[in-house]
């Protein structure tokens, strides 16, 4: 997939799971991507604003380190979990691998092609996209409220800064604006 980034745009991303089964459902492999998205946003010098594991897809709200490109980050990313899961998948004989196959006996983690991928251009479209990153769960009638879900930032802009994924601050906006409430 072309990406059209900007130099220094925040960037809203969507990806999704092998012809999008539920495989977060198992929360060891949803915290098992919260533990890569630390290691790549480190490796990589990623901001990462918002993101939230649903249980076939993931959204996350970034932007690239300046003058680099996201791919490689993203990539860096999904291969984290490809190859965490999968050789487990394997050595259990899980039956979920007959349901993830490429067609050429090769299991897939995640849906091929890039997903979604847009510049985000304004202050306005960030909130938007924050937020629905924070009510997608609640949208799915996966939870009441969008701090139930343990997979998203949404308690880091609440003010609790006692979770593992540590987000950074909007950019262009003071620190003080963590604490936004627009998520509900």
């Amino acid at each position: 997939m072309k990406r059209w980034e900007l130099d220094g745009a925040v960037r809203f991303i969507t990806f999704s799971c092998q012809r999008r089964l539920p495989l977060f459902s198992n929360p060891l492999i949803a915290q098992e991507f919260a533990r890569a998205l630390i290691a790549t946003r480190n490796r990589h010098g990623m901001h990462l604003f918002a993101w939230v594991v649903m249980p076939e897809h993931v959204h996350l709200l970034v932007r690239p380190r300046e003058r680099a490109p996201l791919g490689p980050a993203l990539l860096s990313l999904k291969m984290a979990i490809s190859k965490r899961v999968i050789p487990r998948w394997l050595e259990l004989r899980a039956p979920i691998l007959a349901r993830i196959d490429d067609g050429h006996g090769n299991p897939r983690f995640w849906q091929k092609g890039g997903g979604f991928d847009r510049n985000v251009r304004s202050d306005d479209e960030f909130c938007r996209e924050v937020r629905y990153i924070h009510l997608n769960p609640v949208e799915r009638g996966l939870v009441e409220k969008p701090e139930h879900w343990r997979w998203s930032s949404v308690r880091w802009w609440m003010g609790h800064r006692d979770g593992e994924v540590e987000c950074d601050p909007p950019p262009g906006r003071p620190e003080s604006w963590v604490n936004w409430g627009g998520f509900m």
